[in-house]
C-alpha cells in the first residue's frame, strides 16, 4: 500500500513550517531613531520595500506578502517536471495573504485541515537581514531583540502545545546571546533558530563554537531545548561565477542553473563540520542540533572527510567524530533528496520531515512527504513524520 494519510495511524509533525512576518514584525519594537541602522520601510518605483542597515532588501521581491504565491508552485520544477519556461509565471499563481499565514488561531485550523498535530514555525524575511546588518553588531541585536518580542506577542512559542515558533538567536554578542536565551526560555522557547553561519562579532568573524560562547551553548544544553540552523542567507559568495548576494527572484527567462543552488548545503556542511572540528559536543555532550530546510545531498562526502580526518588526526577527538555528529545532529532532508540514502546514513532517529509549507519551494500540502518513504518499515515512517521532530520539542532529560 502506498503512503497516505489514511494508510498511517498517527499525526505527523511537521518540523518546517514557515509565518510570512507582519509588516511590523521588525519595527513594533524598535526605537524609530535607530531605524537608519536597523530596518525601515520605503516606497521605491510603486513599491514597499524593506531598507535593512541602509541597504534595499532585495531577496524578496515583495516583503509585504500581499499577494502572496501559492504554497509550492515549484513543485513540478523541482521534480524535473518543468516546461522550461519563466519561473514567473509559476509564482503569478498568487492570492491575497491567507489568514493562517499571520493567525495562530487560523493556522491551528489549518493544520487541522493538513492533518498535522503539530509544527516548528520558522521565518521568511528573519532568516535572511543578519547578514545585511552583520558589520554592525549593536544593530543584529537591536533587529532581532525586536523582532523575537514580535513573535512571541503574534504566534508564541509554544501555542496551545502545537505550534512551536522558533525565536531567533545571534552569536554577534556572547552576553547578548545568553540574555535572549534566557528571555526565549522564560517565554516557553522549545526551539532556537539561528543562521548557518559564523559569528560576527565586534571583534569579528569567529566559530559558531569558539569557546567565549560557551556560556551560550552551556545554557542551551542545560535547558534541553534544540538549536535549529535553518537555511537563509549565510553571506556565502559564488567567488566570481555569478552574482553575489541572497535572492529568490526568478523573474528571468527560466531558472538558469547557478553555483549558488548549492549555497544552502555549502553552508550547513560548513557549519556543522565546524562544531565537530571545534569539539562543541565533546564540551556540551547535551547539546542537540536540528538543520532545517539545508538539503542534505552533503553529508555521504561529510561523512568521507569525518572519516578521513579521524584517522589523520589520532588522539585529537575523543570517539569517532562521524558518530559524534550522529549522536548529537538530526537532519531534515529536502523532499526532492534521497531520503532512503540519508536514513541509511544518519539512522531512523535522526531523520526528521519538513515541508517547508506554504514556501514556494516546498511542497503543496505537508503530508506529500509521504510520498518519499515509500518502502521504509512502518517504525521508520513514524520516527520520521512525528516522534523524532516530537522528540526534540520536549526538554532534554
Amino acid at each position: 500500500m502506498s503512503n497516505s494519510a489514511e494508510s498511517i495511524d498517527f499525526v505527523p509533525f511537521d518540523a518546517d513550517h514557515h509565518y510570512y512576518e507582519a509588516m511590523d514584525a521588525f519595527t513594533r519594537h524598535l526605537d524609530p531613531k535607530f531605524g537608519h541602522r536597523t530596518v525601515q520601510w520605503a516606497e521605491i518605483s510603486g513599491r514597499m520595500q524593506h531598507i535593512v542597515g541602509g541597504q534595499v532588501a532585495r531577496a524578496v521581491r515583495n516583503p509585504t506578502f500581499d499577494p502572496i504565491s501559492k504554497p509550492g508552485v515549484l513543485y513540478d520544477y523541482l521534480r524535473g517536471r518543468g516546461t522550461g519556461g519563466s519561473a514567473l509565471a509559476m509564482l503569478r499563481d498568487s492570492e491575497p495573504i491567507p489568514a493562517y499565514y499571520r493567525d495562530r488561531e487560523a493556522r491551528l485550523a489549518k493544520m487541522d485541515e493538513q492533518g498535522l498535530d503539530g509544527i516548528w514555525l520558522f521565518p521568511t524575511l528573519g532568516v535572511l537581514y543578519e547578514e545585511l546588518l552583520k558589520t554592525d553588531p549593536g544593530a543584529v541585536q537591536m533587529v532581532f531583540r525586536a523582532f523575537n518580542r514580535w513573535l512571541e506577542e503574534d504566534w508564541g512559542f509554544a501555542y496551545q502545545d502545537r505550534i512551536f515558533a522558533a525565536p531567533y538567536v545571534t552569536l554577534v554578542d556572547v552576553d547578548f546571546a545568553v540574555s535572549e536565551l534566557e528571555w526565549a526560555l522564560e517565554h516557553g522557547a522549545r526551539v532556537l533558530c539561528m543562521r548557518p553561519a559564523a559569528a560576527f562579532t565586534a571583534a569579528g568573524p569567529r566559530s559558531p563554537a569558539d569557546p567565549q560562547f560557551d556560556p551560550f551553548w552551556a545554557r542551551v544544553a542545560e535547558a534541553g531545548v534544540t538549536l535549529v540552523i535553518h537555511a537563509g542567507d549565510s553571506g556565502y559568495s559564488a567567488q566570481g561565477y555569478a552574482p553575489d548576494g541572497f535572492s529568490a527572484d526568478f523573474s528571468g527567462g527560466g531558472m538558469r542553473p547557478s553555483i549558488k543552488t548549492w549555497n544552502f548545503e555549502r553552508a550547513a556542511n560548513d557549519f556543522l563540520a565546524t562544531l565537530i572540528f571545534d569539539r562543541l559536543f565533546e564540551r556540551h555532550p547535551g547539546l542537540r542540533v536540528a538543520s532545517v530546510e539545508n538539503g542534505s545531498d552533503f553529508l555521504p562526502d561529510l561523512f568521507r572527510k569525518l572519516a578521513s580526518i579521524g584517522r589523520k588526526s589520532k588522539g585529537y577527538f575523543e570517539q569517532d567524530p562521524a558518530e559524534t555528529f550522529r549522536q548529537h545532529v538530526w537532519i531534515n532532508p529536502f523532499w526532492e533528496d534521497d531520503v532512503h540514502e540519508i536514513l541509511s546514513l544518519m539512522g531512523p532517529e535522526r531523520v526528521i520531515f519538513g515541508s517547508d509549507w506554504p514556501h514556494i519551494e516546498g511542497l503543496p500540502t505537508p503530508i506529500d512527504y509521504l510520498t518519499e518513504l515509500e518502502g521504509v518499515p512502518d517504525s521508520t515512517l513514524r520516527h520520521v513524520m512525528r516522534e523524532n521532530a516530537l522528540a526534540l520539542t520536549r526538554p532534554a532529560s
